[in-house]
């Protein structure tokens, strides 16, 4: 067997025991964790309707980033970004909210936007800043879409 071979062969059985490594720490967590986070989502969800039925686009943001200021753990933290969305949804429109937000495919006006905004609102990158304005993304994104089939 040719040396490049054993080499291609030994690669490809580590990215599978890789693989299957990351899937069986997944159904770990999955499995003891999966009740708690559901429930998480769910109460976030729940909150954000309420809060967002109260409110414009831009007391969304302005709770979601303190609810994100708040979060200690990962769970808070994805807890705040389910806030956020589910409270832009239920909102009243600001004018102008999503101007200057760029596309999802706009990947380097992406990056740069969403440095502006964590840096806007005093939030780090350790508090998962950019996760929280994507939801301000897919939700431009979605209204945009909605206004669009609507013409």
């Amino acid at each position: 067997m040719p040396t490049w071979l054993k080499v291609v062969l030994i690669i490809g059985a580590v990215i599978v025991v890789l693989i299957a490594g990351v899937a069986g720490l997944g159904f770990y967590v999955w499995k003891k964790h999966g009740p708690e986070i559901v429930a998480s989502g769910k109460q976030g969800i729940e909150e954000g309707r309420q809060f967002g039925e109260g409110t414009d686009n831009q007391g969304c943001v302005d709770e979601g980033v303190a609810r994100q200021r708040k979060a200690v753990g990962f769970g808070e933290l994805i807890k705040s970004g389910i806030f956020m969305r589910s409270c832009l949804d239920a909102s009243r429109p600001t004018p102008n909210f999503c101007d200057g937000v760029p596309g999802p495919l706009q990947f380097t006006k992406t990056i740069e936007w969403r440095k502006e905004q964590c840096a806007k609102y005093g939030l780090g990158e350790d508090k998962q800043c950019s996760q929280l304005f994507q939801q301000v993304q897919q939700f431009c994104e979605q209204r945009s879409r909605k206004a669009s089939t609507e013409q």
